[in-house]
């Protein structure tokens, strides 16, 4: 049963592990100086593995922010265009989507790696293995989408080639979990809360999760991007953006109770029982131990050979990433 607590119980509540538990010693702020910038601007997005950085809004304001800035987006797919155009400025990702838009010239900066464990890929009886897809219809937001490349990726490892062997379904009209139930795909690559409800109806069978199943299951989802510039400019505001995202993610590991009641109360998900579900089944601790560089050299090395990107993973890494303020984090918080 989800715990009852109002909207300033669960801040309390998150600002005393940000103070206690997660805090950082006051030195920590004097060494870095003050922020160049107090406001920091993210997407509210549908997607319930993204709970660190809506839980972290109260964690940004102790780190001194005076604005956090959710703006509003019907669907993930709208994440890289943001990001690279400044609309906002930092956002949790699939870790391909990043790699494929940095490849493409995007000024993101990937900065850390977060959760692990976002997607289970749904089927019906007609699919059984990663082989079974050759010849099925998979529905996807669509073509380039987190769904379409992480199922391109996973097919290209088992030897089938995406663009030939799988037929790919989109539909403004309608989601592809939404096919998926009406029939007219045989499967779907779900992201929370859809792997929750369809589970809850006994519609379908799992095939893939990348919770459990390697070797994805041993690499970040998502990663933690920003926009290029502002990470230039803004060094001290995007260590504590970093900062709160992580204490975010260990309150949703540690108190997923309270994680997703807050995610509930304050309106970025209505299912608590879909929320608490999905945030106790994804490692959101895993940034302790997982080396974000991995999580990037693996999929670009897998889209590269795919002939899904053109640069080679060193050069997605030198040109896309910053592992400096992860690092001070690490040794910071005692990872």
């Amino acid at each position: 049963m989800p715990m009852k607590q109002t909207r300033r119980r669960f801040l309390s509540t998150l600002s005393l592990a940000g103070a206690a538990g997660l805090g950082i010693a006051q030195r920590a702020y004097a060494a870095e100086g003050p922020l160049e910038i107090t406001t920091v601007r993210l997407l509210r997005t549908p997607a319930i593995c993204h709970a660190p950085q809506f839980v972290a809004e109260q964690l940004l304001y102790a780190e001194g922010f005076r604005e956090v800035r959710f703006i509003d987006a019907p669907s993930t797919v709208e994440v890289n265009d943001a990001i690279a155009h400044g609309r906002i400025d930092f956002n949790l990702h699939f870790a391909s989507q990043f790699v494929s838009a940095i490849d493409g010239g995007a000024p993101i900066t990937i900065l850390a790696g977060v959760p692990v464990g976002c997607f289970e890929l749904i089927a019906n009886h007609t699919v059984r293995t990663m082989n079974d897809l050759k010849g099925k219809s998979i529905g996807v937001e669509r073509l380039g989408s987190s769904t379409h490349l992480f199922v391109s990726v996973m097919a290209a490892h088992v030897g089938l080639d995406p663009m030939k062997d799988i037929h790919w379904v989109t539909d403004t009209a309608a989601k592809p979990s939404q096919l998926f139930v009406d029939g007219k795909v045989d499967a779907f690559l779900g992201t929370p809360p859809e792997p929750q409800e369809l589970h809850a109806r006994n519609i379908g069978h799992v095939v893939f999760n990348s919770s459990v199943d390697r070797p994805w299951s041993q690499y970040f989802c998502c990663t933690l991007g920003g926009n290029h510039e502002f990470v230039r400019k803004y060094p001290v505001a995007t260590k504590r953006v970093i900062r709160a995202v992580l204490k975010a993610a260990d309150f949703c590991a540690t108190d997923p109770v309270r994680a997703a009641q807050g995610l509930v109360d304050r309106g970025f998900t209505p299912r608590y029982d879909y929320a608490f579900e999905a945030l106790r089944a994804i490692s959101y601790d895993k940034w302790h131990e997982y080396d974000a560089e991995d999580t990037i050299r693996f999929y670009a090395l897998r889209m590269h050979e795919a002939g899904m990107i053109k640069a080679t993973p060193q050069k997605i890494i030198a040109d896309g990433t910053d592992w400096r303020f992860l690092n001070e984090l690490k040794r910071e918080l005692k990872a």
